[in-house]
């Protein structure tokens, strides 16, 4: 009798540091932090000695409006460390990820890595590698390179960083703009795009631009972008 009611205090209690645990777990960002948060999956083991959670087979988490589903997990709560990997998907307001792996440190920061896909609304982006900031304005390094894509065309470069809600994007190294659009193509070694008020792109650096089978050449180029879908370039 006695035996049995000490099995039954120490369930409960696991099961309370648990569900403790969970609360705790920062997702994405420092701001769902002490959000409810969730976690299923087909198996799920908890050291409590070593703070380690580890969870195997379906695994789908959920705090605030971030959800993060992938084929293995790991969360350790004393170092606030975990990561998910195999088919990752990602989901935070209205951004999606897929990747192989996924790290954030839940102080606003994420690390994707392997066949990275991003869609944001009409933007979409591909890397091997992204360092996502999603409370600076959705902030995306691409440090291996990378392709941006939205209604207004690709763009691609050696090193890609990009603020996507601002559309602000700076690429390095090869920067290629491809605009239907605006029926321009133009690119150099540095490229810096604004995308909202006063659309502009300013290129430094073996710079060059193509429209209507016209081609310029400079160090450094600007390209005034109209509202009207037509580019000029300085």
């Amino acid at each position: 009798m006695i035996e049995g009611k000490m099995k039954k205090a120490a369930k409960f209690i696991t099961a309370s540091v648990f569900a403790l645990t969970l609360t705790a777990l920062p997702i994405l960002t420092a701001s769902a932090a002490g959000e409810g948060a969730s976690l299923d999956a087909d198996t799920v083991e908890y050291d409590m000695k070593t703070g380690l959670v580890t969870a195997t087979g379906n695994v789908l988490m959920k705090q605030g409006d971030v959800k993060v589903a992938g084929a293995h997990a790991m969360y350790n709560h004393k170092t606030q460390q975990w990561l998910i990997e195999g088919n990752v998907i990602a989901v935070r307001g209205d951004m999606r990820m897929t990747c192989a792996k996924m790290t954030p440190d839940g102080a606003g920061h994420m690390l994707a890595t392997g066949d990275v896909h991003g869609t944001q609304l009409d933007k979409t982006f591909s890397t091997q590698q992204v360092d996502y900031y999603p409370n600076d304005n959705d902030h995306v390094i691409m440090a291996s390179g990378g392709i941006l894509t939205s209604a207004n065309g690709t763009f691609t470069a050696a090193h890609v960083e990009g603020w996507l809600k601002d559309e602000h994007y700076v690429g390095t190294g090869d920067a290629h703009l491809v605009s239907p659009p605006r029926n321009i193509e133009a690119g150099g070694d540095r490229f810096e795009y604004y995308g909202q008020a006063d659309p502009k792109a300013i290129i430094t650096g073996n710079a060059w631009a193509l429209q209507d089978n016209n081609t310029m050449h400079s160090n450094r180029m600007t390209i005034y972008l109209a509202n009207n879908g037509q580019a000029a370039v300085q």
